[in-house]
């Protein structure tokens, strides 16, 4: 039997984020066994790209509660988002999820690229 411990989460979501994210969980039907992967993977404009998105958990997972949300996170990616805010950001010009990490170095335009 795998451990289903959780654990105290390296990054944070916000009311407006925790909000969107429950309205796609239910617009998209996500099944009940996956949760929110948070992570980042090479490339982008600035090193790395974060990873945003509803899967199922793999062995390489740790797994954490954020406000009623599972969410999903490689153990090797909490280096690059130990202390990252994810807020939702409703505006005339923009509209999405935005990522506040305290450990990237330089980020570009898009908001969605960083290096460490």
């Amino acid at each position: 039997m795998q451990d289903s411990a959780t654990h105290t989460s390296p990054v944070s979501l916000t009311d407006g984020a925790i909000t969107q994210l429950k309205r796609l969980m239910s617009e998209k039907e996500v099944p009940e066994d996956y949760g929110l992967r948070i992570g980042v993977k090479g490339g982008g404009c600035s090193g790395f790209s974060y990873i945003l998105g509803f899967d199922q958990k793999t062995e390489k997972d740790d797994e954490f509660e954020i406000k009623g949300i599972r969410v999903f996170m490689e153990k090797a990616h909490g280096l690059y988002l130990l202390g990252m805010e994810i807020d939702w950001l409703e505006g005339l010009n923009n509209r999405g999820f935005i990522f506040n990490n305290p450990n990237a170095t330089d980020t570009c335009g898009c908001g969605t690229s960083f290096s460490a």
